[in-house]
């Protein structure tokens, strides 16, 4: 063959080879699945879905840092995120009491659940405040947020089963750091003399973590928010924090902190020092990109918090500098 004809030969090959390959990332392109758009309403769900769904979704969280959901309304920015979503995943258990009207009407055009009330309800507790329903704050001890996380990992398979084999492996190593966090907030926390295992905080959201490793917890207000604490309230839980000798009380990053100052202001009174322990997450996470700002990282950071401000011990970083971070 000449040579001019070899030229012209290799040259044709590599064209086609080339539009071969083009023409196959096109079909892959076209072909390849979307990413499942996910909203949440709290950012402890949406840490969970984005463990979970990997590379498989896109998670938005209406609810960030500092944020209340027990007197959270949707905004219209908000209504245009859900109304767009493959998925909607809120709380339940009457934490987003201001939107449950609103996620009625939106189940009725796509799929809405409430993760939190798929759980078992027996290993749920009683609202203080409303008769028949119960206390929404499971994620303050990971052995229930193990159920909420196969819970979700459940919804997921169910909505996206092409991925389902992603979304149980990355379940079962999510599943492993919540044990491991649960260990550790476990053996930290038990560290705290008894006669110092008081928890006072601005309201009511550490039960479960009360029930899970023995405190009396004691919010100045209700489970929910939106319920005031009464200046009678306030003398009784001064007399009882100079009568037990409690050294600190805990402010929190999702309520304001008037009322803590009222108590510190009245033992003072009373010739007795309380002081402010730290800042402890109850109702929101941290800053995103944080390790506060993974569920990891916010059940960490309070457990370790509370055991150094209460007499007991626990290393100055908790389990982050085990875990490499919340993820």
């Amino acid at each position: 063959m000449h040579l001019s004809n070899v030229s012209k030969l290799i040259k044709f090959s590599i064209l086609s080879l080339c539009l071969l390959v083009l023409a196959t990332y096109s079909t892959y392109a076209k072909s390849d699945k979307p990413k499942l758009n996910i909203v949440t309403t709290t950012s402890m769900i949406a840490d969970a879905v984005q463990y979970i769904g990997g590379k498989h979704v896109t998670v938005t969280a209406l609810m960030g840092p500092g944020i209340d959901p027990h007197a959270y309304r949707q905004t219209r920015t908000d209504i245009a995120k859900l109304v767009r979503a493959d998925l909607v995943l809120w709380h339940g258990l009457y934490l987003e009491a201001q939107m449950e009207e609103f996620f009625a009407a939106l189940s009725k055009r796509k799929k809405v659940i409430a993760v939190g009330n798929r759980i078992d309800k027996t290993k749920l507790l009683a609202h203080d405040d409303y008769k028949d329903r119960f206390d929404p704050h499971i994620w303050m001890n990971p052995d229930l947020w193990i159920d909420i996380t196969s819970i979700i990992k459940n919804i997921l398979v169910e909505t996206d089963p092409a991925n389902a084999a992603d979304y149980k492996t990355n379940a079962k190593q999510y599943l492993n750091k919540i044990a491991k966090l649960s260990a550790y907030a476990k053996k930290t926390l038990a560290s705290i003399p008894a006669n110092q295992r008081f928890l006072i905080t601005a309201h009511d959201a550490f039960n479960y973590f009360g029930q899970a490793y023995n405190f009396e917890v004691i919010g100045i207000q209700g489970i929910s928010t939106e319920s005031e604490a009464s200046l009678r309230r306030i003398e009784d839980l001064i007399d009882h924090i100079v009568k037990n000798k409690i050294s600190s009380i805990f402010v929190e990053t999702s309520v304001a902190d008037r009322n803590i100052k009222a108590l510190i202001e009245g033992a003072a009174a009373k010739g007795h020092k309380v002081t402010i322990g730290g800042e402890i997450f109850s109702d929101a996470m941290g800053k995103a990109g944080t390790y506060e700002g993974t569920y990891i990282g916010m059940i960490d950071h309070n457990a370790t918090l509370i055991a150094r401000a209460l007499g007991g011990t626990a290393p100055e970083r908790g389990m982050q500098n085990r875990l490499g971070g919340g993820h």
